[in-house]
């Protein structure tokens, strides 16, 4: 008896504190936000509860200090690691008008922060949050051995206490029968299955959450490990969301020169390819004087005086009726074959040149679907509403599998659907705003940038905190680790019992050694799932 209680007892200590390791890893989240912070009040700094920040409160943040709420800079300028929240490895500069979250951390210069948020509406608390609800929705998996233990467990039951009756009334020492059915109990009783998924979910979830990408439940930790085919949307995913300058070619003069002319005139429009234009010719260092004049031709472009001249800046339908040069449509077509909008700048009756605009593919998005591909992502598919020529451009230029395009949000469901039973396990990939649609469809919905909006929190299934993909190749790789790690579980759980059942019946493992070996499986299935903790996108 004392050998069984210490036996039993060293089991259930291993087991906690095993599993305290994985809960602490959860609240180590919590633990990043500051108690407290120097906010300005009536003309004065003073320390204040972070609990007690209201809106509009304008906080100090000192150099290496952890910011206290989500906010706005308000003045100043520093590098914030982001990686408590984000999981990006690198600081982002930030200025005034620039957002920054509770618990990243400040860098070297001083920040004045007005609060936009309450501390318990944080991104960071919201984490918090939805990780520990996380732990409380079942996967796939653990509603298998729910089910299984439902039965099994009566049965075990049943089967001992018939164990205990029978044997003597066919001449068996009762002593001898009642021994063996406590060795059955012991052996039969399933405590490594019901623990071995949870804590594989507990760990995967936490592992993920320090990395920057936020798993709603085991199920949508089980469901990115199965996945065959991941659809993206194109604006703002795939690409940087706004046009910007690719190519100036100039026919007659400089580039800075024309770029200089189509500054003066397009700084003029608020129109987003104007303004593109614009950031181009600063990025450059160019400096123009005021045009006048400016006349608006919707659709197709703008006519303005500048520097004495008559200057006419747009597309190929400003210049309907007029003789464009040989050498100016050349380029036209080569670069709209490309997907790309198109300016051509003319100046008193004769062409400059031609200024390509586009929205560029995120930096580092074709890296990104090789890993995907190398964990074992078949096909990557483009689903856009821009026309097939942009959409094929971009799909190129990143190294996409296919491309459907022209698609209205409703047209993204059907072809989401379409995409399920072509692959089977799809996942879509979008802001979480237009295309929420679609991510409900899909077997994972996964949101871009959920530390910045909070649309992308509640709506996908997995939020990539920071603005990028360099998180989903990691996401998905541990989820696929995560299935492994519950799937060894299941085969070392139900082994013990499948072994330790026949054995104890037999004779062969008295109450001792079946103690021993099943709570010796409780705590290696534990360990075994605490793995992930240390998981290493490496690893992938």
């Amino acid at each position: 008896g004392a050998l069984l209680l210490f036996l039993f007892s060293l089991g259930h200590a291993l087991e906690h504190m095993a599993m305290d390791r994985a809960r602490k890893a959860i609240e180590a989240l919590a633990d990043l936000a500051p108690k407290t912070a120097v906010v300005q009040r009536d003309g004065a700094e003073i320390e204040v509860r972070v609990e007690e920040l209201r809106r509009g409160d304008r906080v100090i943040v000192k150099p290496g200090q952890r910011i206290p709420a989500d906010g706005q800079v308000a003045a100043g300028n520093s590098a914030v690691d982001q990686a408590p929240v984000t999981g990006e490895s690198m600081p982002v500069d930030k200025q005034p008008g620039d957002k920054v979250f509770a618990g990243t951390v400040n860098g070297e210069g001083v920040l004045t922060v007005e609060v936009t948020k309450l501390a318990q509406e944080s991104t960071l608390a919201r984490m918090v949050t939805m990780v520990a609800e996380a732990q409380t929705q079942k996967s796939p998996t653990q509603r298998f051995t729910d089910r299984f233990e439902r039965v099994f467990v009566p049965a075990v039951l049943v089967g001992t206490a018939l164990l205990i009756a029978l044997p003597p009334l066919l001449g068996f020492p009762f002593a001898e029968s009642f021994y063996r059915a406590m060795a059955v109990l012991v052996a039969a009783s399933p405590c490594a299955l019901a623990i071995a998924t949870p804590s594989a979910v507990l760990s995967g979830v936490a592992r993920a959450a320090r990395g920057g990408v936020l798993i709603k439940g085991g199920a949508h930790l089980e469901n990115l490990g199965v996945l065959t085919a991941i659809a993206f949307d194109k604006t703002g995913t795939l690409t940087v969301g706004k046009p910007e300058v690719t190519d100036v070619v100039a026919v007659g003069g400089s580039e800075d020169e024309l770029l200089k002319i189509a500054a003066a005139v397009e700084s003029r429009s608020a129109h987003p390819l104007a303004q593109a234009v614009v950031t181009e010719a600063k990025r450059r260092g160019l400096s123009w004087g005021e045009a006048g004049e400016v006349e608006a031709v919707t659709g197709k472009g703008l006519r303005a005086e500048f520097d004495g001249k008559r200057v006419s800046i747009g597309n190929v339908k400003l210049f309907e009726g007029e003789a464009i040069p040989e050498a100016i449509l050349q380029q036209t077509e080569r670069l709209g074959s490309e997907g790309k909008s198109l300016m051509l700048v003319q100046t008193d009756g004769q062409f400059l040149g031609v200024v390509a605009l586009a929205d560029t593919p995120r930096e580092g998005v074709r890296q990104v679907l090789e890993r995907l591909h190398q964990t074992g992502i078949r096909k990557t598919i483009m689903l856009t509403g821009d026309n097939e020529r942009v959409g094929r451009a971009i799909a190129d230029a990143v190294g996409l599998d296919e491309v459907q395009a022209g698609l209205l949000p409703e047209d993204k469901v059907a072809a989401m659907e379409e995409l399920g039973q072509r692959y089977g396990q799809v996942a879509m990939v979008g802001d979480g705003v237009n295309d929420a649609p679609a991510m409900a469809r899909a077997t994972v919905g996964i949101a871009m940038g959920g530390a910045g909006t909070d649309v992308a929190l509640e709506t996908a299934d997995v939020a990539l905190m920071a603005d990028d993909l360099s998180k989903l190749p990691f996401a998905v790789a541990l989820s696929r680790a995560s299935r492994r790690i519950i799937r060894q579980n299941l085969y070392v759980s139900l082994g013990v019992v499948a072994l330790l059942i026949p054995a104890t019946l037999s004779g062969w493992a008295g109450i001792g050694l079946a103690v021993l070996i099943h709570e010796g499986s409780t705590v290696v299935v534990v360990i075994n799932a605490l793995r992930l903790l240390g998981y290493q996108a490496s690893e992938q």
